[in-house]
């Protein structure tokens, strides 16, 4: 598969096209960013982690009836992916409060929801990503509203396999963000990555946090925290 012209550069990620116009390559970069691009540095490996993780991850959604964009693994830090028109949500689910929901709601971190909870922002750096609900979506024709509950669908049942995969590695899925796109015939996939990037995932035992927020708290050890969780997953049965 040929490598050509570059389409885009993001804030993790590369993405080229391809001689089949279908099919784009996404390279995973060591960049890291925080709070919208206003804390910016590198960590060592993370493009090789999320990469390969991802594809695992994506590949065991598949199995559970989740369409992804993953083609084929092509090196440690490239892999051949569907062309997707990115709907332009941000879909998060919440198990346990922490970060922004914290925050936002006055909370300590840590509590345990009774039910997973979903929340969507709108995909737009300039506005900050701000929160939106089901009928602002449609309103500002993100997507249809039969677009939008299927994006919900999708986004409980990554839910359950990430919690029960992380569960066998000892970790306990705090939240995560996820995007989809659309396909040239419409249909809609799970695109984007599943990382510590995108994750929040504590040690089940110590509440040590393994993901992102090591980056953006300035906790230290985040190359360190970044290898475990990769180390942990590949010792799991996906």
């Amino acid at each position: 598969m040929e490598k050509k012209n570059q389409l885009y550069e993001g804030k993790a990620k590369k993405v080229y096209e391809t001689d089949d116009p279908e099919v784009l390559i996404v390279s995973y970069k060591d960049d890291a960013t925080a709070f919208n691009g206003l804390k910016k540095g590198s960590i060592t490996g993370k493009g090789v982690i999320n990469n390969q993780m991802s594809n695992l991850l994506m590949q065991g959604l598949e199995k559970k009836g989740v369409p992804t964009h993953y083609i084929e693994e092509l090196s440690e830090r490239e892999t051949a992916v569907k062309r997707v028109k990115i709907l332009p949500l941000e879909v998060i689910i919440r198990n346990i409060s922490a970060g922004s929901f914290s925050k936002r709601y006055g909370v300590e971190e840590g509590i345990v929801f009774d039910n997973p909870t979903i929340e969507f922002s709108y995909k737009n750096d300039d506005l900050g990503d701000p929160l939106l609900n089901d009928d602002h979506a449609i309103a500002l024709k993100l997507c249809t509203r039969e677009e939008l509950e299927t994006v919900k669908k999708y986004a409980f049942i990554v839910n359950d396999f990430l919690k029960d995969v992380w569960k066998t590695c000892g970790v306990t899925l705090v939240d995560f963000k996820i995007e989809f796109g659309k396909t040239s015939d419409g249909t809609i996939v799970l695109a984007d990555e599943i990382s510590p990037d995108t994750c929040r995932l504590w040690d089940s035992k110590t509440g040590e946090k393994l993901d992102k927020d090591r980056f953006r708290r300035d906790l230290g050890g985040v190359e360190e925290a970044y290898a475990e969780v990769m180390k942990r997953l590949r010792q799991a049965s996906l």
